[in-house]
């Protein structure tokens, strides 16, 4: 199965269920290589529908503290490239059968060479790309790679995108589109943002591609309330704190992975709630 399809039947079996995707991110390399692979597996054990894979680089602009801290262990740890589509491979040799994708900046893809890029990726079992950094008029060489490998290539979008540009963008995004929640980097936050409603709204003016909300959800009562809203539900910094906190990662990423999972009933449910 391509990689399109797959994400494509997953929101297709969360929407007939009547609940939104959930979708955790996940460092690759911390807070170990070995514990990080076993979060990954306990995620998607524990009720993910997708799992973002965050491939280490030394200046990730887009996020915050916490995921920033996870990146520099992982790279202390000698993370590289390479050793990402490694261990995708062996997360897919362990029976992990939800879509993956691969979420980085474009430096190290660059360096890499588009091409040979996505081609490993497919071969290890990748789905699809995030590229925060990569904007529409740089992407032609690896929207093609995408493109001849049926690799999903998903964009952000943020509240402070012109609705000319919100339509630019969302045209352009394959798998679904990454709805930044607020003006800001990535990191937890007590509250959800008061323009999420309206910018969902905006969005859907222009696109019918699913809508995958990230950025400063935390709890399972912010992802129960974005779960209402939009398609995904994509929650990275909490997570990564649970498992900071623990001595036993995997345990801390099942438990809190769990409690997102069972926030997100289907939505004629939520209508009693």
């Amino acid at each position: 199965m391509n990689g399109l399809v797959h994400i494509a039947d997953v929101f297709s079996r969360t929407k007939a269920e009547g609940r939104a995707d959930l979708m955790p991110y996940f460092t690759l390399g911390y807070p170990t290589p070995a514990a990080s692979l076993d979060v990954i597996e306990a995620i998607t054990s524990a009720g993910a529908d997708m799992v973002e894979l965050g491939v280490p680089f030394s200046d990730p602009l887009a996020d915050g503290s916490t995921i920033q801290h996870s990146t520099q262990v992982a790279l202390e740890n000698g993370v590289s490239v390479q050793k990402c589509f490694e261990w995708v491979k062996i997360l897919r040799s362990r029976g992990v059968s939800q879509p993956m994708i691969l979420m980085g900046y474009y430096n190290p893809i660059l360096a890499y060479g588009p091409d040979r890029f996505v081609d490993t990726a497919c071969s290890a079992g990748v789905d699809g790309l995030i590229v925060p950094d990569l904007p529409l008029e740089e992407a032609v060489p690896l929207e093609s790679a995408c493109q001849k490998h049926n690799l999903a290539l998903i964009y952000l979008v943020a509240p402070t995108t012109p609705d000319s540009r919100l339509a630019q963008v969302t045209a352009h995004s394959t798998g679904f589109v990454y709805i930044v929640s607020l003006i800001g980097v990535t990191g937890a936050r007590s509250s959800l943002s008061e323009v999420l409603q309206d910018f969902l709204r905006r969005a859907r003016m222009v696109t019918t591609k699913p809508l995958a909300v990230g950025f400063g959800i935390s709890t399972p009562e912010q992802a129960r309330r974005v779960g209402k809203q939009a398609d995904g539900v994509i929650v990275g910094s909490a997570l990564i704190n649970a498992v900071g906190n623990s001595e036993y990662p995997a345990d801390a990423a099942r438990r809190y992975v769990a409690e997102l999972r069972n926030a997100l009933l289907p939505k004629c449910d939520m209508a009693k709630l």
